[in-house]
């Protein structure tokens, strides 16, 4: 059976976005896969968008981009998600190029970097990867300052590079009689899956932030 897989493309740099600490998703091990039922809808990936935002220590020199999806299905029964999973080609990030003002600084630059094994080792690992493992209504347990009106608690494991963690986060779910629409908006702690950075040793040697912003906007056609 098929799940909705969710790949949070864009751990990379750091990101201390704004966002408080309610908004980090909730991390542990990976965990075994429920059994998922429902009408299985193909994603739509020219309207589904990854999106990324991270900075350096402090806020400074924020970065921003997307990184396309290349597949996913998304499972509905009885007009409320019930799983689903997507990949993400990480050889497709994209630094947009209003995030980088420095004149001695290039987008296309930090892409290769991020493409590199001191981040994501595109050539080694082309893909991300994220399946729900549990879906629960959102009781307001694990509030968001990022994310208006989620309805959704959506616990999955997601696999970068060679580690698989269980990530839980606030989602708002939109099923109608045409399709579904899901949004997210959580930050991650991109260490925690051996994205190590310029983010080793104490805090006050970090110099790129361990905290990446996930925007997530998948569609899918009934």
């Amino acid at each position: 059976m098929k799940k909705l897989f969710f790949a949070l493309p864009a751990l990379f740099l750091l990101a201390s976005c704004g966002g408080s600490s309610s908004d980090n998703a909730k991390t542990s091990t990976a965990q075994t896969e429920t059994a998922q039922k429902g009408e299985s809808l193909t994603l739509d990936t020219a309207a589904t968008s990854v999106d990324w935002k991270a900075t350096h220590k402090g806020g400074l020199a924020p970065r921003w981009g997307k990184i396309s999806v290349s597949s996913g299905n998304i499972l509905v029964d009885k007009d409320s998600l019930s799983g689903g999973e997507f990949v993400i080609n990480l050889g497709a990030l994209k630094v947009d190029p209003a995030s980088v003002t420095e004149k001695d600084k290039k987008a296309s630059d930090l892409e290769g970097h991020l493409k590199s094994p001191d981040f994501f080792d595109v050539a080694k690992y082309p893909t991300a990867k994220f399946v729900i493992t549990k879906v629960e209504k959102f009781t307001g347990a694990q509030p968001s300052s990022l994310l208006t009106d989620p309805n959704y608690l959506i616990s999955g494991n997601l696999t970068l590079k060679d580690s698989t963690l269980n990530i839980t986060f606030p989602s708002k779910v939109e099923v109608s009689a045409t399709g579904v629409s899901a949004t997210a908006k959580f930050i991650i702690d991109r260490s925690a899956w051996g994205i190590n950075y310029k983010a080793e040793g104490s805090p006050e040697n970090w110099i790129i932030s361990k905290d990446v912003e996930i925007g997530l906007n998948l569609k899918a056609k009934k």
